[in-house]
């Protein structure tokens, strides 16, 4: 099991997004729409696990099959959907992924490419700007990971659980809807 980390806001997260970014253009940038950082570290402010999130978001399946494929050469290893529709999970094979001819060792990142309008992809970015926009919610949110990194003994389920309710509450003042907000929570509980 993997210890629960929650970091103090940290301006690298941001610098190694870009650099990622810059790394992942130059395999799939004619096949995207665009490269978003989102998750917690990509709240200026907000305390967080030091793990990026990066969804790379496409028009359709025929521009989803030329990314996996590119993703492939760059180190990463699809893991097809996990059970959410629209977006597709990797994995790096080593911390050297992705592959620049640099030997570069990457900060630890998830990556997924999601389908433009997904239900996932809508959660991940309207969260994301309503906690830039709401710093005194992004504070709250914080506190709340601290708390439950501590209290759900480095059960990671429990603590992706114990945070949806909170997750919800935004995203009902974003103007998700209830059956979108039910969805969520039943990814939430996976």
């Amino acid at each position: 099991m993997r210890k629960i980390t929650i970091e103090e806001y940290n301006s690298k997260w941001k610098t190694s997004f870009n650099d990622l970014k810059d790394v992942l253009l130059t395999e799939v940038a004619k096949n995207i729409i665009s490269i978003e950082h989102v998750g917690s570290s990509s709240v200026v402010g907000l305390s967080a696990k030091p793990i990026i999130d990066i969804d790379i978001i496409v028009e359709d399946d025929e521009n989803l099959d030329s990314v996996i494929s590119h993703l492939k050469k760059l180190g990463y290893i699809h893991l097809g959907d996990r059970g959410i529709k629209g977006r597709e999970a990797f994995e790096r094979i080593n911390d050297k992924v992705p592959f620049n001819n640099k030997n570069h060792i990457w900060m630890d990142h998830h990556l997924y490419v999601c389908k433009e309008g997904n239900i996932s992809l809508l959660n991940h970015l309207h969260f994301r700007d309503y906690l830039r926009e709401h710093p005194g919610t992004a504070k709250e949110y914080g506190e709340l990971k601290r708390r439950l990194a501590n209290e759900c003994n480095d059960d990671i389920d429990l603590y992706v659980e114990s945070k949806t309710s909170f997750i919800v509450e935004v995203l009902k003042k974003t103007g998700f809807q209830i059956d979108e907000v039910e969805s969520i929570v039943e990814q939430n509980k996976k």
